[in-house]
């Protein structure tokens, strides 16, 4: 049998109930623009009803209910779109740092341009051909030597920006694995956290919340895995556990990622697109530049010396030594010399003379700074004997005499001539034996870049797509529709007034039960 009382009960659950669904409803309206907030929701339940079956339940008919109650308020999340999410959202942070390190270098290589390598290295090819037409030119000599000073000057600064590139690169990668540690302890705090408080049967829902959005966040840096245990979030790398329930992984830096990306376990995510960048990109780059140099200097290329030209004393070429008499050509000659070093010695310098009364030959005309190291993009240098003296730079293949009576036709620009055909000839690559010109080098590097510099912008724009379509899916599920929110919070507020109406009737029913019955005849 229901008590008397039993319909001030059932309205009292009902009040209970609507107002915490308002005060739900509330919290979602409060939290519409809370990055990583989810929606939350009542979950009301018709309370347990008057008697259950058995032998001795009562015998008036039906099963009174007791109302309404609610037995947890939750998140509506869904966990495979939150998984579909970070693997996109992983894509895109290895993407979008290798798009923006390819821009980078694009600026840094400034080609088509009216300022980069290639219109100084016409410049330099033009200088020597003005040279050519004028060979006793001071003038022309000094510009020759500017000319090859700016040359170099770019070289060293473009192999600069590689370097300081590649500095930045490893820089972020430190500041991210800091980033990344900080997230860590705090899943780990959070694991703790909210393992607490649902063990005494209550949903930490802001608490998930924060947990997810780190996750999220995590997924950005590098590529991650979830798996929900009794002890909260375990979280991994690949096979690299970056949290076990309530312990962090610690002593994530750098090296740590670097070794990560050496073992596959680092497969997306910023630091993934740094460390590509990094050891692949500008590394690639900076080794072409070298090599670009290297072949500039001392790569193998075919010159043809005409007939009459006279090669310095103790000459060298295709295993010939010209000494004496034989140093006069008889006949055109094609020999291979080392790039626009070997090509220069074979030429004179302005009225220098060596002890024995010889011409003296041209000097290697670009040096490594570092005293006679590999030259490279950053190192390569103008030899400082022509710097100080321009009169150092050979122009001509031509002497009359003998020593020591031995003098320098100065009229005479045969290889100043050959040496603005430069820019016409092939030259074998020093470290990948491949021939081409210097131009269709540097063009093959600059057309390289631009076909990687737009792939990377396709795969960002990808996915870019992708990530904004499941979080638009994600959000439909799990973000705040202020209209359904009012659209509830009337719902609810019309179910509290009726409850509260159906007390005020019993109350009524009550007050005239007790105070008005019993009273006839007084």
């Amino acid at each position: 049998m229901p008590s008397t009382f039993h319909s001030i009960e059932t309205a009292k659950r009902s009040l209970f109930t609507q107002t915490a669904a308002l005060n739900t409803t509330g919290h979602n309206i409060a939290n519409a623009n809370t990055e990583g907030y989810t929606r939350q929701t009542v979950k009301m339940r018709a309370s347990i009803p008057m008697e259950a079956y058995g032998i001795n339940r009562s015998n008036v008919p039906g099963q009174l209910g007791t109302g309404v109650e609610f037995d947890a308020i939750e998140r509506i999340r869904e966990k495979f779109l939150d998984s579909q999410y970070r693997g996109e959202n992983t894509e895109l942070g290895s993407w979008t740092i290798r798009s923006n390190t390819l821009d980078k270098l694009q600026q840094i290589m400034n080609e088509p341009s009216d300022t980069g390598i290639r219109k100084v290295l016409d410049n330099f090819y033009k200088s020597w051909s003005d040279l050519s037409k004028d060979p006793e030119s001071v003038t022309a000599r000094t510009i020759v030597k500017e000319n090859a000073l700016a040359l170099t000057d770019a070289m060293n600064h473009m192999s600069k920006q590689l370097s300081n590139l590649s500095a930045d690169l490893t820089s972020n990668v430190e500041a991210k694995s800091s980033e990344l540690q900080s997230y860590v302890n705090s899943i780990a705090d959070l694991n703790q956290s909210i393992t607490k408080i649902e063990g005494l049967g209550d949903n930490a829902n802001d608490l998930r919340d924060q947990r997810d959005l780190i996750v999220d966040k995590i997924s950005k840096i590098v590529n991650v895995t979830v798996t929900d245990t009794d002890q909260g979030y375990n979280v991994n790398m690949g096979g690299q556990a970056l949290v076990t329930g309530f312990a962090p992984t610690t002593g994530i830096n750098g090296a740590f990622l670097q070794a990560a990306f050496a073992s596959n376990d680092l497969q997306g995510g910023e630091v993934h697109g740094m460390i590509i960048s990094r050891d692949q990109f500008v590394a690639d780059y900076t080794a072409q530049m070298d090599n670009l140099a290297d072949t500039l200097a001392n790569g193998d290329i075919s010159v043809t010396l005409p007939k009459g030209s006279v090669l310095p004393e103790g000459t060298v070429l295709n295993g010939v030594t010209y000494t004496g008499t034989n140093r006069t050509l008889q006949s055109d000659l094609t020999v291979t010399v080392k790039g626009l070093n070997g090509l220069h010695q074979l030429g004179y310098t302005q009225e220098e003379k060596d002890a024995n009364g010889n011409m003296v030959a041209g000097k290697p005309f670009f040096v490594a700074s570092n005293n006679g190291g590999t030259i490279t993009a950053g190192n390569i240098t103008l030899n400082t004997a022509i710097v100080d003296n321009p009169n150092a730079i050979a122009a001509s293949l031509r002497v009359t005499g003998t020593a020591p009576t031995e003098e320098l036709v100065k009229g005479n620009n045969t290889l100043a001539s050959l040496m603005s055909n430069l820019k016409l000839n092939n030259f074998t690559s020093v470290s990948t034996g491949n021939k081409a010109t210097i131009d269709s080098f540097f063009s093959s590097m600059v057309g390289q870049l631009g076909i990687e510099a737009q792939e990377a912008t396709r795969q960002t724009q990808n996915s870019t797509a992708l990530v904004s379509q499941v979080e638009t899916m994600r959000q439909s599920v799990s973000g705040v529709s202020l209209d359904e929110e009012m659209s509830n919070m009337i719902k609810f507020q019309h179910a509290y007034s009726a409850a509260a109406r159906f007390m005020t009737t019993f109350d009524q029913l009550l007050d005239k039960l007790i105070n008005s019955t019993g009273v006839v005849g007084r």
